[in-house]
């Protein structure tokens, strides 16, 4: 899974990359919130961002608003990386639009198992929006009948949109997803069937 690191520290941003790269993540870095910006709003865009809150111009907390601003449909996790502890600071970093919270210094292991929380996160909202995309193609494709069907008393045709006749299944046919099959009911099979069977000989 693709990663973005964004940190103004060269020092924190290589130390980052270098552990994500050995766990196995695809590493993307920014400089500052602009370029962080630029990368999560693009084509192909990781679906995870660590994200320094402190940083010239674009801070962390804005690269959280502008993100849900722009995209609130999108798969992406945004953890917040910060020295900033308290209760206070972790509301305010959610609240901008941040999935998790990272005190410095933090431990690896820690770190590593909000990554992999987020990827579950990623996972599921894809497959959410995989099956959404289904839904609608699917009710694009579903027609229904409604309404009041003129239908003959006698022959039991159905008169169309087109002020046609048509037989019942070419009308259902034609305003649903139905598909026929066609048999001899028991009752047809006696009224219509056997009389003539019975003077071919095949019926006893």
């Amino acid at each position: 899974m693709r990663v973005l690191i964004a940190d103004d520290e060269a020092t924190t941003r290589h130390l980052i990359q270098v552990t994500l790269g050995n766990w196995g993540f695809e590493v993307l870095t920014a400089e500052d919130g602009t370029e962080a910006l630029r990368i999560l709003q693009g084509s192909n865009s990781p679906e995870i961002a660590l994200v320094d809150w402190v940083m010239p111009g674009v801070d962390g907390l804005e690269v959280c608003r502008r993100m849900r601003a722009a995209l609130p449909d999108a798969p992406s996790y945004i953890i917040l990386i910060t020295a900033r502890g308290g209760l206070e600071n972790v509301v305010q970093g959610l609240e901008a639009g941040a999935d998790d919270y990272v005190t410095k210094p933090f431990d690896p292991r820690e770190l590593r198992a909000r990554l992999h929380a987020g990827a579950r996160v990623v996972q599921l909202q894809k497959a959410l929006l995989q099956r959404n995309q289904e839904l609608v193609e699917a009710l694009k494709r579903v027609k229904q009948l409604q309404g009041l069907l003129p239908i003959c008393s006698y022959c039991k045709k159905i008169r169309n949109d087109r002020n046609y006749w048509e037989q019942v299944d070419a009308y259902v046919a034609s305003h649903s997803e139905a598909q026929f099959s066609h048999g001899v009911c028991p009752d047809c099979f006696e009224v219509h069937l056997r009389p003539q069977l019975e003077r071919l000989g095949d019926v006893p």
